[in-house]
C-alpha cells in the first residue's frame, strides 16, 4: 500500500519481493489499496497508470496475475480481484465502482457452506483490450473478453466475448451500439 507521506508503495512483508511491480511512472493514491498474493500471484501496473483513492486490487479466488497497461486509469472504489487473471490493455478508463471478479464460488452441494466449497474451474480469467472504457459500476465476470475500442455501459454484467469497438450494456450484456469511424463536431479534441 502506498504510504500517505511519500506516496511509496510498500509491500506486505511476508510477499514474494516480485509479487508487485509498479513502472515509475505510474501513479497510486495513498487511500488506494492493493493486497498482494502470498502464493505467487504477481501484480503489475504499467507506465503512467493511474489507481485513484478507494480503489482496491486484492489477489484472492485463484492464482492468476493482474497486469494493468499503460495509462490505464482505475476510478476510486473500483474492485479487481485476481482469481483466473485479469489482463488490461493500454489506454484503458475503468469508472469508478466497477467490480472485475474471474473467480466464482462453487454451490452445488447443499450439504456444505458455499463459502467453504472452493471455486468453479477458470473459464480463463478476464481480459481487456487497448482502448476501453468500462462505465460506471459495471462487473466483468470470469470468461469476459473485451475487444479493442469496447464500450461498456454503466451498470453492465459481461461474462462473454465483446468484439472490437462495440458499445454493450445491459443484464446480462448485450451490443447496443457501435462506435462510429466518424468524428463528432461536438467532442473536444
Amino acid at each position: 500500500m502506498p504510504d500517505a507521506m511519500t506516496g511509496k508503495l510498500s509491500v506486505a512483508p511476508e510477499s514474494p519481493s516480485d509479487a508487485l511491480a509498479v513502472a515509475p511512472s505510474a501513479w497510486i493514491s495513498p487511500d488506494a489499496r492493493i493486497f498482494p498474493s502470498v502464493r505467487g500471484t504477481r501484480i503489475a501496473i504499467g507506465a503512467d497508470s493511474r489507481l485513484f483513492e478507494f480503489a482496491v486490487i486484492r489477489a484472492v479466488g485463484g492464482s492468476g496475475d493482474v497486469v494493468i497497461g499503460e495509462r490505464c486509469m482505475i476510478n476510486p472504489h473500483c474492485v479487481l480481484y485476481s482469481g483466473s487473471g485479469i489482463e488490461i490493455g493500454d489506454d484503458v478508463a475503468l469508472a469508478p465502482g466497477v467490480q472485475i471478479v474471474p473467480a466464482n464460488h462453487a454451490y452445488h452441494r447443499r450439504d456444505i457452506p458455499i463459502a467453504q466449497q472452493g471455486f468453479l474451474p477458470s473459464k480463463g480469467g478476464v481480459k481487456i483490450g487497448d482502448d476501453v472504457w468500462i462505465g460506471a459500476n459495471a462487473v466483468l465476470l470470469d470468461g469476459a473478453v473485451i475487444g479493442k475500442g469496447a464500450v461498456i455501459a454503466a451498470g453492465a454484467v459481461v461474462s462473454g466475448k465483446v468484439p472490437p469497438y462495440e458499445i454493450w450494456g445491459g443484464v446480462p450484456a448485450k451490443k447496443i451500439g457501435l462506435r462510429s469511424e466518424e468524428t463528432r463536431q461536438d467532442c473536444a479534441p
